[in-house]
């Protein structure tokens, strides 16, 4: 079976790719992140995301543009609820490219990730399979977080240190009184 997986970036997408290959699933990987900022970094994770395409074989799809205007504009009215927001965001546009290709089913590599909000993500892409009349795979890939930074650190990809929105970027680097 044919799986449109929603991918942030390639070391996320080391380990859960193998998961589902291993599963019998074929993956077809798809960049869809105008949460991403600065567009240096937006650049560098989808090289990324296209060198790990290659290494495993895997179609990939990249949706043109740099939607980051009206990601800030969507996020920006409830800062503490951005992550909700940015999770429909670019759930709701696998989901409907998903559905426009054919696709039956449809996941995202955000779910190997500890530090997002698994539960939130699953409450959203199920929300949004029930919507467009599709599956939402909801594997726990968190176990294989490690491995997965493991294989990309041997592939030489590039490893982010924030999840790639400019709110998270100023969590990581500022600190008060510094």
């Amino acid at each position: 079976m044919s799986i449109l997986l929603h991918t942030c970036c390639g070391p996320c997408a080391c380990y859960t790719t193998k998961h589902l290959l291993e599963e019998g699933l074929q993956p077809t990987l798809y960049f869809y992140n105008p949460n991403i900022h600065p567009y240096q970094e937006q650049k560098l994770r989808l090289e990324g995301f296209r060198r790990l395409a290659a290494y495993r074989g895997l179609p990939a799809l990249v949706e043109p543009g740099y939607e980051l205007e009206e990601f800030l504009k969507a996020v920006a009215v409830d800062p503490q609820k951005r992550c909700a927001e940015c999770y429909r965001i670019r759930l709701s546009r696998t989901a409907a490219k998903a559905k426009e290709m054919g696709f039956k089913l449809f996941g995202t590599t955000l779910l190997i990730s500890p530090y997002q909000n698994r539960e939130l993500i699953c409450e959203t892409g199920h929300g949004l399979a029930r919507q467009y009349g599709l599956r939402f795979y909801d594997a726990d890939f968190r176990p294989g977080f490690r491995e997965s930074q493991n294989i990309a650190k041997e592939l030489g990809l590039y490893r982010q240190k924030y999840c790639g929105c400019i709110y998270s970027e100023k969590e990581r680097y500022y600190r008060e009184g510094r």
